[in-house]
């Protein structure tokens, strides 16, 4: 059994100071990258766009509706057909086309990112790291 003295406890606080430190840098960082600046504009670009609102509003109205019928055993094939019509015509609008490339480019980079925080740690942060097995 060890015993943490000052200078240890100090000296933890001072390093997780500086991995949160570095954790801040990176995000920042992140920020500065095409790929993000790319998201950001799009994602804009998508909450400007009157009718890309107007898509993702029937969208979001006809998946609760069939959430909820699909909760209380009422939902139909139809049902789901109408809510993919809905995403395939909110997809296909350019705006949301733009987005969604965007979007998809951005994770691509992030799983590389944290890729490499994660190999030299053997364990995958972007997964669940709390538990020490997985099934």
């Amino acid at each position: 059994m060890s015993v943490d003295t000052e200078a240890d406890v100090e000296a933890e606080a001072v390093d997780q100071s500086r991995v949160e430190q570095l954790g801040e840098e990176l995000g920042e960082a992140i920020t500065e990258t095409p790929a993000y600046r790319r998201f950001e504009e799009t994602k804009q670009a998508v909450e400007d766009d009157e009718e890309a609102q107007q898509k993702v509003e029937e969208f979001e109205q006809l998946r609760q509706e069939f959430m909820l019928a699909r909760q209380t055993g009422e939902a139909t094939q139809e049902d789901v057909q109408e809510v993919q019509r809905a995403q395939q015509e909110l997809h296909s609008l350019p705006v949301m086309e733009a987005y969604l490339d965007a979007q998809s480019e951005l994770e691509t980079k992030l799983e590389a990112v944290n890729d490499a925080i994660s190999e030299p740690l053997a364990v995958d942060f972007g997964q669940q790291a709390g538990g020490c097995c997985e099934d």
